[in-house]
């Protein structure tokens, strides 16, 4: 071996021997955005966690599960969650990240496959059927098992929004093992929140026991960006998460999905008004947008303990997704743009949660402090 590597490999364990002793306790979030039907900021950004993972740790069967405490998502960002956390039988991630989206590119036109509307020429509308095919194929076991929220390796957190209360409902492992009455099949959760109104009819589910059911609609609508609802959650979660008390507490990352709204004014039809699919696009980006304002501050304090990956511009590639400047919302108000690249920031935040070590089931591993944030930064377009 070379001396420049043998260096370089000293420095390395003496870097993560050093951040392991020098804060305790923290537990670790990992949130994923819902919007569209490729996800490719989410898809980039997870492959590239867990092959980090890899590197840092030599370890070929580490997975994301087993550095991160509690996963959320939403649309398409839980569905992804939720094969990162679905339990193989053996206590084991059922999907690595790379064969998750694998699964969602080979079966993308199915989970997304257009239905034709007589009398609606422009109407667009997807199979409720097909994607329910895919979906029981996603979260049956070899052995036949019908995965349900408490078949997961990790707590995982799935929010919609609910016609009967007119109310958030969020769906969690923790109610679940609590009662089967909070227990729903996965594969009828992540309909549940991606049922989009323009794209889906509302999803009908009920829990394992029939006594709890929901009509539901994206969970987008309200939680696009779930960060909030985990970090929420979290903190009053005192059986999985006991240690606990307050923002301090916590390593955030939370997983764009890339702007659905077009960065140009919206165009208005001959009516004056906008199109449904535009007000949908819309609203997804503000709650997305809002809610990592509000992390944002609530982690003023400690900026260094919430990364927020995000596509700032049109990407079209993994590649474009990793090279792109991060972004980062300011404390109060407003964005500015990072020198450090998508997956630069990846490889820091990963580096902290290999020196941390593995979480144990429940989700309560230690955490290191990160390195200093980027300091060179420059102001986005319009002042953002």
């Amino acid at each position: 071996m070379e001396l420049s590597k043998v260096t370089l490999e000293i420095f390395s364990k003496l870097e993560q021997k050093w951040l392991h002793h020098c804060e305790g306790k923290k537990t670790r979030v990992l949130s994923i955005d819902g919007g569209g039907t490729t996800g490719i900021v989410a898809c980039a950004a997870l492959v590239h966690i867990e092959d980090q993972i890899h590197q840092k740790t030599g370890d070929i069967n580490a997975r994301i599960a087993d550095f991160f405490d509690i996963v959320v998502g939403t649309g398409i960002g839980a569905l992804l969650a939720a094969m990162l956390v679905a339990d193989d039988g053996s206590g084991r991630p059922l999907f690595s990240a790379r064969d998750a989206v694998k699964f969602l590119t080979a079966n993308q036109a199915k989970l997304f496959k257009e239905k034709k509307l007589a009398g609606f020429r422009r109407r667009m509308r997807f199979s409720g059927r097909s994607m329910d095919a895919v979906l029981q194929a996603a979260f049956r076991r070899d052995d036949g098992k019908v995965l349900t929220l408490k078949d997961t390796c990790k707590p995982l957190l799935v929010p919609c929004f609910d016609l009967k209360s007119s109310a958030p409902f969020v769906f969690s492992r923790a109610d679940a093992s609590e009662s089967p009455s909070f227990d729903f099949e996965l594969a009828k959760v992540i309909r549940a929140t991606s049922a989009t109104p323009s794209m889906f009819k509302p999803y009908r589910l009920s829990s394992r026991d029939g006594k709890t059911s929901c009509v539901a609609v994206d969970g987008g609508l309200v939680m696009n960006n779930p960060t909030a609802a985990a970090v929420t959650h979290v903190l009053h979660n005192k059986r999985d998460f006991p240690s606990v008390t307050g923002v301090d507490d916590l390593l955030v990352l939370s997983v764009g999905n890339g702007p659905l709204s077009s960065p140009s004014p919206v165009k208005l039809s001959r009516s004056g008004d906008c199109s449904t699919a535009a007000v949908v696009g819309i609203v997804l980006d503000g709650v997305s947008e809002t809610v990592d304002q509000m992390v944002g501050n609530a982690f003023c304090w400690n900026p260094n303990d919430y990364v927020r990956v995000q596509a700032n511009g049109a990407s079209i590639t993994a590649e474009h997704v990793l090279a792109e400047r991060a972004v980062e919302s300011l404390p109060f108000g407003g964005k500015q743009l990072l020198t450090a690249t998508n997956g630069a920031r990846i490889g820091g935040f990963v580096q902290r949660l290999v020196a941390s070590g593995r979480s144990n089931g429940n989700g309560n591993g230690s955490l290191p402090p990160s390195p200093c944030k980027e300091t060179a930064v420059s102001p986005l377009v319009n002042g953002r």
